[in-house]
């Protein structure tokens, strides 16, 4: 049997590299983003260069879509010349963080034209995207995971949530409001270090030998906090996005999250200061302001 043909919609810092991961593996792609300037490079590779997210779902038998907020997603997979009016595809599989809510919305729409949501959202930054060393959280009915399965693969490792929608995404909400929390509190553990006359290095490497060790102590700060360059590859505008997504959803289960408010309340002092655009990394630039230190080694 051949290989389905794939379309991809949003083409941005992890579509782009997810869809040219597709072609590296030698599937036949349709590709659309409202940035025509991101199809370019992938139409130079031969993927056909759709005039919209129908026009994907009309040229290909299962549609995935990287885009940045839940508001997107609903529009493209169930507004006009969304996928949902697509001729061909029934399987849409959503990369984005949308949150379960959400997931629950655009699965029940699409149920009308018999199109199947795969929720599948992603943690690992550009570096995975690039390196197909993505963790990959997926819900979907079994059946449907056993088609995508073999595409998705190829953006790293999978875990099966099961078949309810909202569950990978459930997931994610979970690991980025972890992620953030550890970039908050290791800026103001090696603010105070920092201060007190440690070199921020030397204590960085004794929290990663130490029980204190993080995914930001580890990464996020030797790779763009103590160099200065706080780019670590992630948006204080999608981080702060993911956080109130998370602490909504958990507040509407019931879940008091007090530790997580303050995480949401910090990313929304560091999107006011920096900007949306501003890396997410920059949460450690307010405490080194309100310390009065820089955090380098």
């Amino acid at each position: 049997m051949p290989d389905p043909i794939i379309g991809f919609v949003g083409l941005g810092r992890m579509g782009g590299p997810m869809a040219g991961r597709l072609l590296d593996a030698g599937y036949a792609l349709s590709v659309y983003d409202t940035q025509t300037e991101t199809m370019a490079p992938l139409g130079a590779r031969g993927a056909h260069l759709a005039t919209s997210p129908a026009d994907v779902a009309s040229s290909s038998d299962i549609v995935l879509a990287s885009l940045p907020t839940p508001d997107i997603v609903k529009a493209v997979a169930l507004g006009t010349h969304g996928i949902i009016e697509g001729t061909r595809a029934r399987v849409l599989v959503d990369l984005s963080t949308t949150g379960p809510g959400a997931a629950k919305i655009i699965a029940e729409g699409l149920k009308a034209k018999n199109i199947t949501l795969v929720d599948a959202p992603v943690s690992g930054g550009i570096r995975g995207a690039v390196g197909g060393t993505l963790a990959v959280m997926v819900s979907c009915p079994k059946a449907t995971f056993e088609t995508v399965e073999p595409i998705l693969k190829k953006f790293g490792k999978l875990f099966y949530t099961g078949e309810k929608p909202g569950l990978a995404q459930t997931a994610k909400l979970a690991n980025n409001l972890m992620a953030a929390a550890a970039v908050v509190i290791t800026s103001e553990a090696v603010a105070m270090g920092v201060k007190g006359g440690l070199d921020a290095r030397v204590l960085i490497d004794i929290i990663n030998a130490s029980s204190g060790r993080n995914s930001a102590s580890e990464d996020k700060f030797p790779r763009a906090v103590l160099p200065g360059t706080f780019d670590f590859g992630f948006t204080t505008g999608l981080s702060y996005k993911d956080v109130r997504l998370c602490i909504d959803e958990a507040e509407a289960m019931g879940v008091p999250m007090v530790c997580g408010a303050v995480v949401r309340q910090m990313l929304a002092i560091t999107n006011a200061k920096y900007g949306a655009s501003s890396d997410f990394t920059s949460i450690a630039k307010v405490l080194e302001e309100w310390a009065g230190v820089e955090m380098r080694g």
